[in-house]
């Protein structure tokens, strides 16, 4: 009788966090949040997604994100970027900006943006092929 425990080969993953289009949040509504921390759980709040999706996505522990969320304890800086891509929306920058006494001006488009990024992958499958091609025939990459 063949076991119901799948090896981690065997057991193929699916993504928990769902994908979400980039918004525009009302600079209003953020700058009413009184601490970053707001910003950030507005942030989440407003891209429709659970929490649970979220911290797991970042890979923050989840005792360590009901603390960020009580404010108890501070949400890692370097995770921000992950954070505003995966919830769609930029609350904690427009926050901070506006906090600082600055205000925003977007220097590339979402066009631009996903260009850079489809060439930067194009780039990358064509040295892949290269070396693939360059091995094929014998020579050293």
């Amino acid at each position: 009788m063949k076991s119901n425990i799948l090896n981690a080969v065997e057991q193929r993953e699916l993504p928990l966090s769902r994908k979400v289009d980039r918004m525009q949040v009302p600079l209003d509504t953020v700058v009413r949040q009184p601490s970053l921390s707001g910003a950030i759980a507005l942030c989440v709040q407003i891209s429709g997604l659970e929490e649970k999706e979220v911290y797991l996505e970042l890979g923050i522990d989840a005792g360590h994100w009901t603390r960020i969320m009580k404010g108890d304890a501070h949400f890692p800086v370097n995770k921000l970027n992950d954070l505003c891509d995966l919830c769609g929306n930029e609350s904690p920058l427009i926050w901070w900006a506006n906090s600082r006494g600055y205000g925003l001006v977007l220097l590339k488009s979402e066009a631009e943006r996903r260009a850079e990024e489809l060439q930067k992958k194009l780039d990358e499958a064509e040295m892949k092929n290269r070396v693939l091609i360059e091995a094929f025939h014998g020579r050293a990459a």
